[in-house]
Order: C-alpha cells, then sequence, then structure tokens
C-alpha cells in the first residue's frame, strides 16, 4: 500500500485529476456491470475507491482543492428532482 501513495505522491495536480477522473468513469462502470449482473467486480471496485480516497488525500495535503469529477449520469438524474421540487412549490402557492 506505501508503494501506491508513494507513486501518487510523485505525480503532478493535473496527473491526479486525470487519475481520479479515469477512476470515476471506470468504477460507474463496474457498479452498472454488477447491477446487469454481468461481473463480480466488488474487489476491484475497493480497490478503485481506496485510491480515489488517497488522491483526495493527497490534493487536502498539498491544499489544492480537489477537482469535482461526477459520475456521467450524475447530472441527469439530478435535474428531475429539482423540476418535482419547482411543482410543489407551485402547488403549494396555488392552494393558497
Amino acid at each position: 500500500m506505501k508503494e501506491n501513495a508513494d507513486k501518487l505522491r510523485a505525480l503532478d495536480s493535473s496527473e491526479l485529476a486525470n487519475k481520479l477522473s479515469e477512476g470515476a468513469e471506470t468504477m460507474f462502470r463496474l457498479r452498472f456491470q454488477m447491477s446487469m449482473g454481468q461481473t463480480d467486480g466488488v474487489k476491484k471496485l475497493r480497490g478503485l475507491r481506496k485510491e480515489r480516497a488517497r488522491i483526495l488525500t493527497l490534493f487536502q495535503q498539498r491544499g489544492e482543492e480537489a477537482p469535482h469529477v461526477a459520475a456521467p449520469l450524475a447530472k441527469k438524474a439530478a435535474a428531475p428532482k429539482a423540476k418535482k421540487a419547482a411543482k410543489t412549490k407551485k402547488d403549494a402557492k396555488a392552494s393558497r
């Protein structure tokens, strides 16, 4: 485990951000495959989460802000909730 952290410490911020985004994409694909029953990637998923935590820790130790890496479908999932909340506010005003 120490070797992994040492390898990551040797990278600069842009390379770390790149690894972080690649890891997020890989985690998304693994989770999707696991939900479809195509793979048993629990061990690999756990390793990716740990690597992500190491990278985020390095950003924090360096005093830099970590880049925000969202899941590929996170933006689509958030939009319907906002619309639903807006509808309930309109309904509340209409009932007054």
